[in-house]
């Protein structure tokens, strides 16, 4: 595997004086190509403060970010609004599908604001909805899916622009424990047979159970990095069989 994400000595602060909060403390932090990485940790450790930098949504007070070898902090407003709409892809724990626009539409959006033409769109946009299992639902809108259904459409929406990372942020936070564990069984297919690159935020270590490594924080700090099996063992044999 080859290094995509290289963090070194991240702060975070907010406030000045006696409002000063230190949100991020000195993180260094490398992600391989590749990689699935649950990051965790309890509210006010400094996770979604490093999601939010590590998505190019907030920059940090100081120290380095650097994506493919790609300073982050040298690019102005708008090379970052280029970098996230080419190199992120983004799943949501509310999903976050347009309500009157079709399963195959949401997919297509990132690929619109990238000007891509509409046939070249419309093909790559189907191929992600099938890569995800819901190509015979291309169709539908949001409420005629499951909540499972909606996050797949998710995923493939994050896929079509063919993104560095995918950056999940409590992707299984709004579905029962049945359709969180086949979403979670999709991320490891897509990171196992596509070598698809996630990062993702989880409270849940049941969910984190699925990561090849686990990184949690603590009052802005990295305070254990581990290397796990990716999938429970009693699990992977029903991975091509899930389906929502």
């Amino acid at each position: 595997m080859t290094g995509l994400v290289e963090i070194r000595g991240i702060h975070k602060v907010y406030g000045h004086g006696e409002t000063e909060v230190r949100a991020l403390d000195g993180v260094s932090l490398d992600i391989e190509e590749g990689d699935f990485v649950a990051v965790m940790g309890p509210s006010g450790s400094g996770k979604s403060t490093f999601m939010n930098i590590l998505g190019c949504l907030d920059v940090p007070t100081a120290g380095s970010y650097r994506l493919r070898g790609v300073e982050i902090g040298k690019l102005d407003r708008d090379t970052l609004a280029l970098l996230r709409r080419h190199q992120l892809g983004f799943v949501f724990q509310g999903f976050n599908l347009l309500a009157r626009t079709t399963a195959l539409e949401n997919c297509e959006l990132p690929l619109l604001y990238q000007g891509v033409a509409r046939t070249e769109r419309r093909a790559r946009a189907l191929d992600a909805l099938d890569r995800v299992g819901l190509a015979n639902r291309a169709n539908h809108l949001p409420n005629e899916l499951s909540g499972g259904q909606q996050q797949r459409v998710a995923i493939a929406r994050a896929l079509v622009s063919r993104p560095a990372v995918i950056l999940a942020d409590e992707p299984t936070g709004n579905l029962d424990s049945t359709r969180s564990e086949e979403i979670m069984k999709l991320l490891v297919e897509l990171n196992e047979t596509q070598r698809i690159t996630i990062a993702m935020v989880t409270h849940e270590p049941d969910m984190a159970a699925y990561a090849r490594r686990v990184v949690v924080f603590k009052d802005g700090r990295v305070v254990t990095d581990e290397r796990q099996r990716a999938i429970p063992p009693d699990a992977r044999g029903e991975r091509q069989g899930a389906a929502l």
